[in-house]
């Protein structure tokens, strides 16, 4: 398929990440078709001139390339791979793009089953965060090679700054751990110095920038380390999808016969969180675990819901995938 053809875009999936997306691909000038399990979420979308669709697979059947950015990998699974799902639905020579962070094994197979139908899928993970998508530098991970991704570029471009290939299915997504691994360690990294700041008595503000001017910062601190100091906790990026891709990684690092002392910390913290209530909070809500109860109540949360750790919880036989949380098989 020539770049020039692709005219027609679907995206499934209109959420943080996915809206503003959606909006760049408007105003680039594709035609537009949205999914998303609340309609109510794509409206301004609808009222830009996307049209709506009421199941992945409608979005998909006229699409030259259909998106999706969604939650987690069973709900990949189902959008591609389910009864009204992409894969079947799309037309011969369409492309899939997944660009949710996802299973790397997952990512290979609907590649795969992509090409047995004439259909071309690859792994495309992004970063950047809320920031990003909504200014359109999103940075793109693809697993997939230049001359694959190439006709779908334009599109990609749409939204997004720049772009890294990784060469073949699943290494997109892999890469893409990697990122959340080293930023999990810079979310715990910002969060104790903030708590080491404040408990000492100076000014976490001052601190903030110092640190941010020197080796210790990070884009991470930079951009969320503010908020958690001024206690906004609204989501760019919800904690327990953080928490989904820590999991992951710790599932393909023990695969790999891998310890990840650091990404076992973090995902512990942010696995905590979740439990007692931080869930659909911003991830620099990290920071609420080494607050006062007042505030973290006041935040939301509920250290009462906290499980009694079961004595026989982490014992050899257990599935990593359950151990961290992942609902499938991937």
């Amino acid at each position: 398929m020539a770049t020039h053809q692709v005219r027609k875009v679907a995206l499934v999936g209109t959420g943080i990440m996915g809206a503003p997306i959606a909006g760049h691909i408007l105003d680039a000038g594709f035609a537009l078709t949205v999914h998303s399990r609340t309609k109510q979420k794509a409206q301004p979308l609808l009222e830009r001139g996307a049209r709506w669709a009421d199941t992945p697979a409608q979005a998909a059947k006229d699409a030259d390339l259909v998106l999706t950015m969604v939650g987690y990998p069973s709900d990949v699974e189902d959008v591609y791979f389910g009864p009204q799902g992409v894969l079947e639905a799309a037309p011969k020579g369409a492309y899939l793009v997944d660009l949710t962070t996802s299973s790397p094994q997952l990512a290979r197979d609907l590649h795969d089953a992509a090409e047995v139908m004439d259909k071309h899928a690859f792994d495309c993970p992004v970063t950047g965060g809320d920031e990003g998508a909504k200014a359109g530098t999103l940075t793109l991970i693809a697993g997939a090679d230049e001359a694959y991704v190439e006709p779908v570029l334009p599109v990609l471009q749409a939204f997004s700054s720049r772009i890294f290939y990784f060469g073949h299915a699943g290494a997109g997504q892999l890469a893409k751990l990697c990122n959340q691994v080293s930023l999990d360690s810079c979310m715990v990294g910002w969060a104790d110095a903030l708590a080491l700041a404040r408990e000492g008595g100076i000014d976490a503000d001052q601190m903030l920038q110092m640190v941010a001017s020197g080796m210790g910062g990070s884009v991470a601190l930079q951009r969320l380390a503010p908020k958690a100091a001024e206690g906004d906790w609204k989501p760019g990026f919800l904690c327990e999808h953080l928490r989904k891709d820590l999991g992951l990684a710790l599932a393909e690092a023990e695969e790999l016969e891998l310890t990840l002392p650091g990404t076992e910390t973090g995902f512990a913290l942010y696995d905590t969180l979740c439990q007692v209530g931080g869930s659909r909070l911003g991830t620099q809500a990290l920071a609420l675990l080494y607050a006062d109860e007042a505030e973290s109540t006041a935040a939301g949360l509920d250290w009462s819901a906290l499980p009694v750790p079961d004595s026989d919880e982490g014992e050899a036989g257990d599935s990593p995938r359950s151990r961290y949380h992942l609902p499938n098989q991937y």
